[in-house]
Parts: structure tokens; C-alpha cells; sequence
């Protein structure tokens, strides 16, 4: 609709067809007209109420934030929020939160051991404040000065594994893995567990794959495409798949029933969460090697090959920096030399597997 206010010619859209309908505009206009014989521009926006409490200025960061976010990591956001910050500085005028109330509501969090949560909440909360700042809805943000008073993390306990010079007996183990389930189990826990040393995967992201995250499986650059509600930071994974996992998938297709990967004993269902653990218990190496500790045994070997960089291997490890955008690009940026690490990887472990056989050929 055009239309002149204030000897300015202007143009006012009621929306896009058919999501607003014929009649519907026709009552936009007619309450444009009253507007404008009422003095009124109708294409000028009501101002909107200022914002003062911690909570509406929480939702408006977040609604600001939430077309750059992941819906599940987005979700979990507002969750903490919700279940945190919001109970003990929701109510409250922004200009009136101390240092001390978000210090309070940070010990409250890090009472019942959620250390990493007290850390993102505190995190979330400067972030808050900065976005409320410039709109001159707070004067300073009160968690600024925080970072030293926060409970530091325990000391990173590694996952149990066997030296870089066992791997050869781990791999033969696993491809010879004989454990006292039935055939079919038998060889879905030697598949995750082969699959998952040769992608450098934690235990959740390999029993909860689906078939559908899988792409170019027949094309020269296969891929899985981890999605971010599975993983620790939150963020996609890619994974470039070598030859020998995309031959390994292909033999788990001849078993696998449902969406599911790695199908557990029920339809429908993944293998459960101690189906791989066990599956190490039954080699011989409790206490000695766990799932997770894969993970180690492919860092070692590629740093201590000295021929690729550190950020390839953070990035195949989803070690990535929490910066979303530069994350994003690099992983990326990233895929083709992550992509020969990883192939050249299966091939060291496929070369361990055949001199394993050759050896038992000859005894």
C-alpha cells in the first residue's frame, strides 16, 4: 500500500500471500486509512516496553542468538537458564544484580558437583549482560569479574589404554573377537568396536548411529555426518570415512536391521551402552584398555608420526575451540588432510590385522 505522511512518500506491506489472505490485507489497509485520517503513520513501529528484568533480557539474547544455534544446542541453553540463572536472578531489575548474586547462584550449580555447567551458566550470564549493555538496559556486567573465583575442574582422569606397542595384539583381538554371545552379537560388538577405533568416535557416537548420517557411501568422498545433539561440544562432526570403514559398513548392512548402525538385541534399538566395554572385558583388557581410550592410542600414533598438524588431529578428535563460526570453517577447511590421516590410520590398522593372520597361518 502506498501512502504519503509528512509530505514523504511511503510504502507499508501486510505480508506475503498466502500466508496473509486477501481479506486479511484488505483489513490491514482499511486500519492503515483510519490511521493515517487519525494524524497516525501505520507504517511506524509502538515502542517497545524498555526491558529491565535479568529474564526478559535472557530471552531477547537468546531469541537474538537463535537462528546462528543448533536446535538442540539452543534448547539446552535456555534449559539451564531456566533451571538456574532464572529461579535466582530472573525476577530481578539488571541494574541491580551484584557480582555477588551471580556468584551465589554459580556456587549453588557447582554444589552438586556440575562443574562444566557453572562455567557455561557463568559464561552465559556476561554474555547476557554485554547484549543488554549497548541498549541501555544494565550500566556493567557483574559476572566479569568472576573467572578466578569459580571452582576449578578436577584434573582430567585418561581413559585406561595399553601402550602404542600392544596395539598390534589389541587389533588382532578385536578382529578375531570370539566373545560367549550369539553369532549375530558376536559380530555387531566386533564391528562398533573396529569402527569406532577407526574413526577415533567416543562410545555414544558410534551405538547411536544411524544410517542416515552416512553420505556418499559409493562416491570417492564418503562422510558421516555426526549430528550436534551427540556430540560433547555441541557442535557437528564430520568424519571423513577411509575405505576400509566404508567396506566395514557394507558388511554390517548384511545384519543391521532398523535405522541404527549397530542394532541392539531389541528391534528398533541401538546396542547398549556397555555392549563395547564388555566386549574389551571379554579380550582380557579390563582394567587395562576402554572404548574411550581408542581415542588415545590414534592421538598417540598420529602425533608421534610428526607429519600431521596438531589441528587436524584436535579436530578429528571434535577437540574443537568453542568459537561456532571458526569451528565450522575449519572442519571444513580441514576435511581433505583429516581425510588421509585417517585413511592412512586404517591402513596401518588394516596392515596390523593381515601380518596378525600371516603369523597364524605359519604356527
Amino acid at each position: 500500500m502506498k501512502y504519503r505522511f509528512a509530505d514523504k512518500e511511503k510504502l507499508l506491506s501486510f505480508g506475503r500471500y498466502p500466508d496473509v489472505s486477501l481479506a486479511d490485507a484488505r483489513l490491514r489497509r482499511a486500519e492503515a486509512k483510519v490511521a493515517l485520517g487519525q494524524g497516525r503513520d501505520p507504517g511506524a513501529r509502538e515502542v517497545a516496553e524498555p526491558v529491565t528484568t535479568f529474564e526478559a533480557a535472557a530471552r531477547e539474547w537468546h531469541a537474538n542468538r537463535c537462528a546462528s544455534l543448533d536446535p538442540g544446542h539452543a534448547s539446552r541453553l535456555m534449559t539451564r537458564l531456566e533451571r538456574d540463572a532464572f529461579p535466582a536472578l530472573g525476577a530481578r531489575d539488571l541494574r541491580s544484580i551484584t557480582s555477588a548474586d551471580v556468584l551465589g547462584m554459580v556456587r549453588s550449580v557447582e554444589a552438586r558437583g556440575a562443574l562444566d555447567v557453572s562455567r557455561r551458566l557463568k559464561q552465559h550470564v556476561s554474555q547476557i549482560f554485554r547484549f543488554s549493555i549497548p541498549q541501555g538496559w544494565a550500566d556493567n556486567d557483574p559476572a566479569a569479574c568472576l573467572s578466578g573465583l569459580l571452582k576449578p575442574k578436577p584434573r582430567t582422569k585418561h581413559m585406561a589404554r595399553v601402550g602404542l606397542q600392544e596395539l598390534p595384539q589389541l587389533v588382532r583381538a578385536i578382529d578375531g573377537y570370539d566373545g560367549d554371545e550369539t553369532p549375530r552379537r558376536r559380530a555387531v560388538t566386533r564391528a562398533a568396536l573396529l569402527f569406532t577405533l577407526l574413526t577415533w568416535a567416543r562410545t555414544n557416537e558410534t551405538r547411536l548411529a544411524r544410517w542416515d548420517e552416512f553420505e556418499g557411501l559409493d562416491g570417492a568422498e564418503p562422510l558421516w555426518r555426526v549430528p550436534a545433539e551427540r556430540m560433547k561440544m555441541e557442535r557437528e562432526h564430520l568424519v571423513p570415512l577411509a575405505p576400509d570403514v566404508v567396506k566395514l559398513l557394507g558388511e554390517v548392512r548384511a545384519y543391521s536391521t532398523g535405522g541404527y548402525v549397530f542394532g541392539g538385541d531389541k528391534l528398533g534399538q541401538p546396542i547398549s551402552q556397555n555392549t563395547m566395554i564388555y566386549g574389551c572385558y571379554r579380550m582380557g583388557y579390563r582394567g587395562r584398555q576402554t572404548v574411550h581410550g581408542f581415542r588415545g592410542l590414534a592421538s598417540t600414533w598420529a602425533n608421534e608420526a610428526e607429519c600431521y598438524r596438531s589441528d587436524w588431529i584436535e579436530m578429528a578428535l571434535a577437540h574443537a575451540d568453542r568459537d561456532d563460526v571458526r569451528s565450522a570453517y575449519n572442519s571444513a577447511l580441514y576435511l581433505t588432510p583429516r581425510r588421509r590421516m585417517l585413511g592412512e590410520w586404517a591402513a596401518y590398522i588394516s596392515a596390523l590385522t593381515l601380518q596378525g593372520k600371516n603369523v597364524s597361518a605359519h604356527m
